[in-house]
């Protein structure tokens, strides 16, 4: 039965599992630059929504604020 099993069960080739580890590292190095990337654009869209959120804000508090006239305590 032993003598059976090599021929049921092939061992690996060893050009094949360079080929796989090749493949492999690529897959990894391709998936970590695009996750370096979309986490640059965040980076990017977070700074530009801040700059502008800053912006809205200097111009409201420069602006008249008529709802103080109501809440106004004596």
């Amino acid at each position: 039965m032993r003598q059976e099993l090599p021929h049921i069960i092939p061992s690996p080739q060893p050009e094949v599992a360079e080929t796989f580890s090749t493949y492999q590292t690529t897959h990894e190095f391709y998936y970590e630059v695009q996750q370096r990337l979309d986490f640059q654009r965040h980076c990017e869209w977070y700074n530009a929504t801040a700059e502008h959120h800053r912006q809205e804000l200097k111009k409201m508090r420069g602006e008249l604020n008529i709802f103080r006239w109501f809440l106004r305590r004596f």
